[in-house]
């Protein structure tokens, strides 16, 4: 088999998110009586949920659109023009910097889609990409499909710990030893901690004096509980040049089977 070859067959279905065990019908009924399964590990990483019913509004947005028909069939590739003025208005508002819906907007089919096109694009053999640790299982996966090479960098967010987020000492090690790349999630899946405005602002400043890429995923920021300011690295004064914010209406609007996306 050719390394091409390999490569594309990671994109089987065994190794579909969620796929990495698969479980039969007596495993599963021993899990749900709480048997005890020697050697038999469960994937927590993902699973399919009965989720809320999507929100009024966007339900019926969404209806909206499906009643178009095929005047919609075949928009730029990007999404349609109109769409994303609209929600480049919004995302300008949220995120507290102007967004061009123009050049700095495109609508993508899932925030999974989102990832895979920003790290497709920035990633290749051997390219160095920081990651946070916990963080998005996929963000790992990605990085290996595209032949790239995983620096990890410890986030802090037991409640004891001194300071909550990442590490900076070791992020910039990752930097300094080649990083090209950085991505993360804030809030961090799966531990919900939002990344400190500080620490913000000295990720943004550290991507900027190395040249680095950044790819922020914001999926849950617009869920927030606990009453901290939420700070968008956008909006930063200093910044890096290449900075790729990803947002989706999956979690907040329940929308996450209409596979709906941006990146700006």
């Amino acid at each position: 088999m050719s390394s091409l070859d390999a490569k594309f067959a990671r994109l089987g279905a065994d190794n579909a998110p969620g796929q990495e065990v698969r479980q039969n019908a007596d495993d599963l009924k021993s899990v749900m009586r709480g048997d005890i399964l020697q050697g038999t590990p469960v994937d927590f990483s993902h699973g399919d949920v009965d989720a809320f019913e999507p929100t009024p509004g966007a339900r019926a947005a969404w209806e909206a659109g499906f009643e178009e028909g095929g005047a919609q069939a075949y928009t730029e590739y990007r999404g349609a023009a109109v769409i994303r003025e609209d929600v480049a208005a919004s995302l300008t508002a949220f995120t507290g910097a102007p967004v061009d819906p123009v050049d700095e907007l495109i609508i993508t089919p899932g925030t999974q889609g989102a990832l895979f096109l920003a790290l497709g694009a920035v990633v290749d053999r051997g390219t160095k990409v920081a990651i946070m640790e916990p963080d998005y299982f996929a963000n790992r996966k990605l990085v290996a499909f595209f032949g790239g090479e995983i620096m990890p960098v410890a986030l802090h967010y037991h409640e004891d710990a001194p300071q909550r987020g990442p590490d900076l000492g070791q992020l910039e090690a990752a930097f300094k030893a080649g990083a090209e790349v950085l991505v993360f999630s804030t809030p961090n899946n799966p531990t919900g901690v939002v990344t400190p405005e500080a620490a913000i602002t000295e990720i943004a400043r550290l991507a900027a004096a190395h040249d680095v890429t950044v790819i922020v995923d914001q999926l849950y920021s617009r869920l927030r509980y606990s009453g901290e300011t939420y700070p968008h690295m956008r909006a930063c004064a200093t910044r890096p040049e290449n900075l790729i914010t990803i947002m989706g209406p999956s979690k907040t609007e329940s929308l996450s089977g209409f596979r709906l996306g941006v990146a700006f």
